[in-house]
């Protein structure tokens, strides 16, 4: 029987890059079956009629990643898909990768007789070159996982990003879905630590790649190092901030949930440095954006809350 494939992405006020996603997940070596749009925009920046596999949602009050992540998921069980395949708009799969992760399903899950929640491939942002690869909690904080080089790689994370992940919606029909008063921002940390609480695992697959256009990144040369500073708006400061502060206290056990708060109190003050010194422009708003999200966070005040 053959496995019904859907994808998903999220649209916001930017057509150049909805329409590079959309050729890209169109062009694949495996074709999908349709494709689950929510348009975040004021005014709609595609046109649900340019094809029959397309669904576009317009939602001009914008609902936000987690909201539209959920409706998708909702769907495709109810549509009884096999995956939903999950995009932001500012990225590019290539050409061979949902192929890639399909095989990396087969292999997993046949061979190896292991549950999967999500297979995700290597994002790269390609003006840094910098590697967005997955996360692990590790008792009181986030960590990204280290970078293997080895395209015959796969490895487990607790956590892949949003953008260019795999799910297998037989796993999703036992996991709750993200929490969608988070708004944005870390959606991805939520729904992959669900995931392995339900006993299902996450991997990265190397060899597939993901273009992803990650932040502003802004060259700073210190101490002889070369180091690239990634420039946010105020309001992805402020949720950053916010939801890693509740997702961080709220995953954390006993006395680590101590040691969580102190890990984000220094981790604001180190953003709200470097915000000061790297930041081009709005520094004020940046900075009170990283001081009201953690603020936000700590008394879980979710939703959305950004101006």
């Amino acid at each position: 029987m053959k496995q019904k494939i859907a994808a998903y992405i999220t649209l916001y006020e930017d057509r150049d890059a909805s329409a590079k996603c959309l050729k890209a997940i169109r062009s694949q070596t495996v074709p999908i079956d349709s494709l689950f749009i929510v348009d975040n925009s004021k005014e709609s920046i595609i046109n649900s009629s340019e094809d029959n596999l397309v669904l576009v949602h317009h939602f001009p009050e914008n609902i936000g990643i987690s909201q539209g992540i959920t409706q998708a998921l909702d769907w495709a069980i109810k549509k009884n898909y096999s995956f939903l395949w999950t995009f932001d708009q500012d990225s590019v799969p290539s050409p061979d990768c949902l192929e890639l992760l399909l095989s990396a399903h087969h292999n997993l899950t046949q061979h190896q007789n292991i549950e999967i929640g999500i297979l995700a491939p290597t994002a790269y942002d390609k003006r840094s070159q910098a590697v967005i690869g997955g996360v692990n909690f590790i008792n009181d904080k986030f960590i990204h996982c280290k970078h293997n080089i080895n395209d015959d790689y796969i490895y487990e994370c607790d956590a892949p990003i949003t953008s260019g992940s795999l799910i297998d919606l037989k796993s999703a029909k036992l996991t709750e879905f993200p929490l969608i008063d988070l708004f944005i921002d870390g959606v991805d940390f939520d729904y992959g630590l669900k995931f392995k609480k339900q006993g299902f695992k996450n991997f990265i697959v190397t060899k597939a790649k993901l273009e992803h256009n990650y932040a502003n990144p802004i060259n700073v040369k210190l101490l002889n190092f070369n180091w690239v500073f990634h420039s946010y708006s105020a309001l992805r400061y402020y949720y950053s901030c916010r939801n890693t502060t509740y997702l961080t206290i709220h995953y954390a056990k006993g006395i680590y949930k101590f040691t969580a708060s102190l890990h984000r109190i220094k981790t604001m003050f180190l953003k709200m440095i470097a915000i000061a010194f790297f930041e081009k422009e709005k520094k004020i708003e940046k900075i009170y954006a990283c001081l009201l999200g953690t603020y936000h966070g700590f008394i879980k005040k979710l939703g959305k809350t950004w101006q």
